[in-house]
């Protein structure tokens, strides 16, 4: 939608106004704009069209749309200046490399299309209007103000209809892109989290394990005595890495959560935190695996928040089902002051779910209590896949 509220001129009035002056301005210059605007489109669109069995054709009527972007650009500020019309500019086309990309995007583009469409059919309304305005303004100027109302009125429709964007798809483009970059960081920023982990922990320990084995080896005949002491420490290492690597996997994604839904993987991380947490989840069903663990892991890191953060005695997770969405709940009776730009991690929860076309809402007052709302959009396992 537009971010900008049409200024609605003052009622039409036998006295003349600025307001219409202006009208009168916008539509006695309606004949020489229209008359270039139709010269420009056809001679584009033909010489195009009509070159395109050649190597030039194409590429000429590609040049030729993005020239009507500028078209288009010029009518908006005209009518911006004086009709009081303000209509948003188009998303600029993504940049392409390589010349047949660009081509493409340029041969297909709506916005072109409909500044092309503009110019054609405004030849004959801007020598309608011109006649009449000019006659109006020497024959019937006792009338004119409401003359040039309707006709102006008539210029507003045609720029609303023709030069507007596509509001609803120009908008979900540009947060289809945003969103593409959030996830594409994020994703970048777990391998990264899952690599450090790696060679932190478990591999270092493994290395450490392989270096205690191979001495213990060595001593076996002379000392075994010595040997079984390191033997025995090398498998307590052993059980220490295979803890690190069984906490890497279910910050991955745990194995309860693939075999036993939402209700047992929450009660898990639950149990694992510093205060009592009561878990209550009310699905009939089970989400998309994908939606599944983007809860789980939005659950799991407020609960950690609610641990290192809040100062709380108790919490609560709440998950339930609102028609085609998916909700999360996480309540605490901490000490409040939760914000999204105080680096508690709750920016990350909420570009994360902004990706998905999900919602994130922090209520914390000074003092507490702290209620956090997460909406995610609901995907069934036949619809999303059992992943």
């Amino acid at each position: 939608m537009s971010d900008h509220t049409d200024t609605p001129p003052p009622p039409a009035r036998f006295a003349y106004g600025r307001h219409t002056w202006k009208e009168v301005a916008h539509l006695l210059a309606d004949l020489p704009c229209a008359l270039a605007g139709f010269v420009y489109t056809v001679v584009t669109v033909a010489l195009g069209v009509g070159l395109a069995v050649t190597v030039i054709g194409l590429p000429l009527l590609a040049l030729g749309l993005a020239g009507a972007r500028g078209m288009g650009r010029a009518e908006r500020a005209r009518a911006r200046a004086l009709l009081g019309v303000h209509v948003d500019e188009p998303s600029p086309l993504p940049r392409r490399h390589g010349f047949f990309p660009w081509l493409w995007a340029q041969l297909k583009d709506p916005v072109a299309w409909r500044s092309h469409l503009y110019g054609f059919i405004r030849l004959p309304w801007g020598i309608v209007t011109f006649t009449v305005t000019l006659v109006s303004l020497l024959v019937l100027w006792p009338v004119l103000p409401f003359v040039a109302r309707g006709l102006a009125n008539a210029d507003r429709a045609m720029v609303r209809g023709l030069l507007s964007p596509s509001d609803e798809l120009e908008r979900r483009i540009a947060e289809l892109e945003s969103d593409r970059g959030v996830v594409v960081d994020t994703a970048a920023a777990d391998l990264r989290r899952i690599e450090r982990d790696l060679h932190d922990g478990a591999q270092a320990r493994l290395v450490a394990l392989a270096m205690g084995l191979g001495l213990a080896k060595e001593k076996l005949l002379a000392d075994p005595e010595a040997a079984a002491a390191m033997v025995d420490e090398a498998h307590g290492e052993v059980k220490l890495a295979l803890q690190e690597l069984r906490d890497l996997a279910r910050g991955i994604h745990p194995a309860v959560l693939t075999d036993r839904g939402l209700d047992a993987a929450l009660s898990a991380v639950a149990a694992r935190c510093t205060v009592p947490v009561k878990v209550s989840v009310d699905l009939d069903e089970r989400p998309a695996a994908a939606i599944e663990g983007i809860a789980y892991f939005t659950v799991s890191e407020l609960l950690q928040n609610v641990s290192k953060h809040s100062g709380a005695r108790s919490a609560a997770v709440e998950v339930w089902r609102t028609k085609d969405r998916l909700m999360l709940q996480v309540r605490d009776d901490g000490t409040g002051g939760a914000r999204l730009d105080r680096g508690t991690g709750m920016a990350g929860l909420a570009e994360r779910l902004g990706a998905v076309d999900g919602a994130f809402v922090v209520d914390s007052p000074e003092g507490g209590p702290t209620v956090v709302t997460a909406e995610l959009p609901w995907r069934s396992r036949t619809q999303g896949g059992a992943g």
